[in-house]
């Protein structure tokens, strides 16, 4: 069977840790925060807000504010060429989503956002890593931002390093993950499906 453009993408794209010194391009940079800014979220609310950070000055404020201490093992992202801060405006979040128990869906809104960011960033080329272990509140006070505004995620953005060799994605079997009307009830057709692929 052939995949289709979005499948490929979907079985290509991997976390990349090491990057290529090139710039990336401030085109291609609006590109993946417009398919983030397209994504859904509960009510229509949009907390996402991005601050990209480049400059070398603050790439370095920002690693050192929250890639230290205990948080030392993503010190690779300083050198990637852009860090994406996700963040979400909180306050608008929770007035957005009133009517709805779980006031916390700004974290499922932004992390939808987050994926359309780093699948339109794999298919220009570029690589990405999400990193959810960072000081949350030195990474608030590096980007800037007010004392309601959450930063949900760094994503580590770059062209991938020249010797970084395709991985295999390891996932689990469809069928032990996969449950039909009731959870155990096997889907049919499922069993042995996509467990490790290239």
């Amino acid at each position: 069977m052939t995949s289709s453009p979005l499948q490929k993408l979907i079985l290509e794209r991997s976390s990349i840790r090491r990057y290529a010194e090139r710039p990336v391009p401030d085109a291609d940079i609006l590109s993946i925060v417009e398919a983030a800014r397209l994504a859904p979220s509960a009510s229509n609310g949009q907390p996402w807000r991005f601050v990209v950070v480049k400059d070398q000055q603050a790439k370095k404020r920002l690693s050192d504010a929250c890639f230290s201490g205990i948080f030392v093992r993503t010190r690779f992202a300083a050198r990637a060429p852009v860090i994406i801060a996700l963040c979400a405006e909180r306050a608008g979040a929770v007035e957005a989503a009133k009517s709805l128990k779980d006031r916390a869906m700004y974290q499922l809104d932004c992390g939808i956002a987050g994926e359309h960011l780093v699948l339109r960033a794999s298919e220009l080329g570029l690589g990405t890593c999400w990193i959810g272990w960072f000081s949350r509140r030195g990474a608030r006070r590096a980007i800037g931002a007010p004392f309601h505004v959450r930063v949900v995620s760094l994503i580590a953005l770059g062209y991938p390093a020249p010797d970084i060799a395709p991985r295999r994605k390891i996932r689990k079997p469809l069928d032990s993950i996969l449950s039909l009307d009731s959870w155990g009830v096997a889907y049919s057709g499922s069993e042995g499906g996509g467990s490790t692929r290239q």
